[in-house]
C-alpha cells in the first residue's frame, strides 16, 4: 500500500501552489483590463469575469459529484485552465466592446460585440469541448475523468460568459454612457473644468473616446499589434525569415517525435521526498535483472490426473520459458511439487490424484493459495509462476507481455498470464495508437467546426494545419524536455488541440472578417484586433501554472511543461506563423473570390 499511500499526499502538497497561481491570474486579470479613464475603466468587468468562471467550475464540478462521478487526482489542476479559458473570452469580449461606437445605445454596442466576439469564443468553446469529450474515449480512466470535468467546465463557462457575464457588460456599458465615475457611480466631466488641479482631472474626470473613429481609445499594447508589429510582420524579409524559422522548428519537432518514450517511471508518482522514490533507486540498481513473477493461470477445470492434460500443461509451460524475457531455469509450480509427492502413487487414476491433493496441501499450506477447490476436490482453477527477466524499459515490458499473451493464447489449455503490474504495462500497448487516433480524429472535427464557423474552407484548412503543426510541435519538444509519452501527457496532448484552435480560429476569424482588400493589410487588421486579447489569454493561464513548476510532484511538473508548450507553440502560431501564412493565399477571403494570386 506504499505507493498508494504516498500517492495520496500529492494533492496536499499541491495546495499552497494553487493558491499562488490562482491570485497571480486573477491579479492579472483584473490589472491588465485597468484603465486610465475613470469611465472606460473595465475593472469589474474583469472581477466579473472572474467570478464567472469560479461559477463555471463550481456548477460543473458539482453536477458531476452530484452524479456520482469520481474525482481523480489530475482534474485537480484543471481549474487552472478553466480560469485561463475564462479570462480569453473576457478579453476578448472587452476587446471587441472597446471596438463599438461610444455614442451608439447599449443594446446597439452589445449586439455589435457580439457580432464579433460570440463568434469566436464559440469556435474555441466548440473545439475545447469536443476536444476533451473526444478524450473520453480513451481507455484510460484518469483521462476520462479529466476530460469530462474540464469539457463540462468549459461549456458552463462559456453559457455564464454570454449570459452573465454580457449582462454585466451591458450594466457596465449603461454606466459609460451615463458618464459616471467606474468606483463611486457619480457622474463626472468628460474634461477637467477650469481651475481644477491636476490631481482633480486624474481622479475625477473621464469618458474620452477617439473622435475620428468614435471608439474608446486604443490602449497602447493594442495599438502596437495594428501600428508595428503588424506592419513589420508582413514585410517581405520578415515573411521569408518566418518561414525558414518554421522549417526549422517542423525539423526539431519531427526529430522530437522520434526520440519520444513512452511510459512513467512507479517513483514519478510519489513526492520528490518520498521513501519509495529511494526504495525504487535500489530495486532499479540491485535488481533490474530480475522482472514481476507472472502467474500463468489455467482458468477451466482440468482433469489433471490424466497424462495427456499434464502433458499439454508442460508443453505450453515449456513455450513460455522459451521467450526471451522469461528464465528459462526457474517456474513455480504446484503440479511439479505434487508429482514430486507423489512419485510412488499412480496420480492417472482420478480417485488417487484427488485422495492425495488434500494431504499434499496440508504438508506445503503454502501451496493451497494457487489452487481453487470446489466440491468433491475438484480444481475449478489453478495457477503457476513464470519469473521474467530484464525488462528494465518500457519497451521491453511492453514486448514481454505481448510475448506472454499470444503464447497464452497459442496454448490448447484456457490459460490466463497476469501480475498487478500489468496495470501499468498496459498502457504502453495502446498509448501510442490511442494519442493519435484521438489526435486524428480531434483534428478532423476541428476542421468540421472550422468549416462550419470560418466563412471560407481555405482558411478552415490552414486552422486545421495549425492544429497538426502545434500537436507535432508539443510531442517533439516533449522527448527534447524529457517528458515520456504517458497517461499524464496524454490528457495535455488533447488539451494541446484545443488551444491550438483558441489561437488559430481567433487570427483566421479575424482576417476573414476583415474588410481590408489587400491580404497585408487584413493580416494587420487582424492581428490589431485579435493580438492583444490572445496574448492577455496566454500570460494568464502561463501565470497560472508556472508556480507548479515548483512543485515537488512530478505529475503537477509534468504538467506545467507541457502546459507551457501548449500555450507557447499555440501563441508562436497566432501572432507570427499563421498570419504570415495567411498572407501567402489569395483566396483566403471573406467569400470565394477569383483573384488566387499569391501576395508575397
Amino acid at each position: 500500500m506504499s505507493r498508494q499511500w504516498e500517492l495520496d499526499k500529492v494533492p496536499k502538497s499541491i495546495i499552497r501552489f494553487f493558491s499562488i497561481t490562482y491570485t497571480i491570474t486573477i491579479s492579472f486579470a483584473i490589472v491588465s483590463s485597468l484603465r486610465l479613464d475613470n469611465v472606460r475603466n473595465k475593472v469589474w468587468v474583469a472581477t466579473i469575469g472572474v467570478f464567472s468562471t469560479g461559477l463555471a467550475v463550481l456548477s460543473s464540478f458539482g453536477m458531476l459529484l452530484l452524479m456520482g462521478l469520481p474525482f481523480v487526482m489530475t482534474v485537480s489542476s484543471s481549474p487552472l485552465l478553466i480560469l485561463g479559458i475564462g479570462m480569453n473570452d473576457m478579453f476578448i469580449m472587452i476587446s471587441c466592446w472597446q471596438k463599438t461606437n461610444v455614442h451608439d445605445s447599449v443594446i446597439d454596442r452589445l449586439a455589435d460585440t457580439y457580432e464579433d466576439a460570440a463568434i469566436a469564443i464559440t469556435i474555441t468553446t466548440l473545439t475545447d469541448v469536443l476536444a476533451l469529450y473526444l478524450g473520453f474515449s480513451v481507455p484510460f480512466g484518469s483521462v476520462q475523468t479529466f476530460c469530462l470535468y474540464a469539457g463540462t467546465a468549459i461549456l458552463f463557462c462559456y453559457i455564464y460568459n454570454i449570459t452573465f457575464l454580457g449582462a454585466f457588460l451591458a450594466l457596465n456599458g449603461q454606466r459609460e454612457t451615463s458618464n459616471r465615475h467606474w468606483f463611486t457611480c457619480v457622474k463626472i466631466p468628460v474634461d477637467c473644468p477650469p481651475g481644477k488641479s491636476r490631481r482633480y482631472g486624474i481622479c475625477c474626470v473621464g469618458g474620452a473616446y477617439d473622435h475620428d473613429t468614435g471608439t474608446e481609445e486604443e490602449q497602447p499594447i493594442s495599438g502596437f499589434f495594428g501600428k508595428y508589429y503588424g506592419p513589420f510582420l508582413t514585410q517581405k524579409w520578415t515573411k521569408a525569415s518566418i518561414v525558414v524559422l518554421y522549417a526549422g522548428f517542423l525539423a526539431v519537432s519531427i526529430y522530437g517525435c522520434v526520440e519520444l518514450k513512452q511510459g512513467i517511471e512507479l517513483k514519478n508518482l510519489a513526492l520528490d521526498d518520498s521513501y519509495i522514490i529511494k526504495y525504487y533507486n535500489n530495486e532499479n540498481t540491485h535488481f533490474s535483472h530480475y522482472g514481476p513473477n507472472v502467474m500463468v493461470a489455467v482458468n477451466k477445470s482440468l482433469a489433471y490426473w490424466e497424462e495427456d492434460e499434464r502433458k499439454n500443461l508442460s508443453l505450453c509451460i515449456a513455450d513460455f520459458k522459451k521467450l526471451e524475457n522469461v528464465d528459462k531455469n526457474f517456474s513455480l509450480s504446484w503440479l511439479d511439487s505434487f508429482q514430486s509427492f507423489a512419485k510412488d502413487l499412480d496420480i492417472n487414476s482420478e480417485n488417487t490424484f484427488k485422495s492425495n491433493l488434500l494431504p499434499f496441501l496440508e504438508q506445503r499450506p503454502m501451496t493451497r493459495q494457487d489452487i481453487h477447490l470446489v466440491a468433491d476436490n475438484k480444481i475449478r482453477s489453478s495457477r503457476f509462476f513464470l519469473q521474467t527477466l530484464n525488462i528494465s524499459t518500457s519497451k521491453k515490458q511492453k514486448d514481454m507481455l505481448i510475448s506472454l499473451r499470444k503464447t497464452a493464447e497459442k496454448c490448447p489449455i484456457d490459460l490466463l498470464v497476469y501480475h498487478p503490474m500489468f496495470i501499468y504495462f498496459d498502457q504502453y500497448n495502446v498509448i501510442v495508437d490511442n494519442t493519435i487516433q484521438t489526435t486524428v480524429v480531434a483534428t478532423v472535427v476541428m476542421l468540421a467546426i472550422s468549416l462550419l464557423l470560418i466563412p471560407n474552407p481555405l482558411c478552415s484548412l490552414w486552422v486545421a494545419f495549425s492544429i497538426g503543426s502545434i500537436i507535432v510541435g508539443i510531442a517533439g519538444f516533449m522527448a527534447l524536455w524529457d517528458v515520456n509519452l504517458d497517461s499524464i501527457s496524454m490528457i495535455n496532448l488533447i488539451i494541446g488541440i484545443g488551444f491550438s484552435v483558441n489561437f488559430s480560429a481567433h487570427v483566421s476569424y479575424a482576417f476573414v472578417s476583415s474588410a481590408k482588400a489587400d491580404l497585408n493589410e487584413k493580416a494587420v487588421d487582424a492581428l490589431a484586433q485579435m493580438g492583444y486579447p490572445i496574448v492577455q489569454g496566454a500570460v494568464s493561464i502561463l501565470l497560472g501554472v508556472v508556480a507548479l513548476y515548483f512543485s515537488e510532484s512530478y505529475i503537477f511538473r509534468t504538467f506545467f511543461k507541457l502546459i507551457f508548450l501548449v500555450i507557447m507553440l499555440g501563441l508562436v502560431h497566432g501572432v507570427a506563423f499563421l498570419p504570415v501564412f495567411l498572407t501567402f493565399v489569395g483566396m483566403c477571403r471573406n467569400g470565394w473570390c477569383s483573384d488566387a494570386t499569391l501576395n508575397t
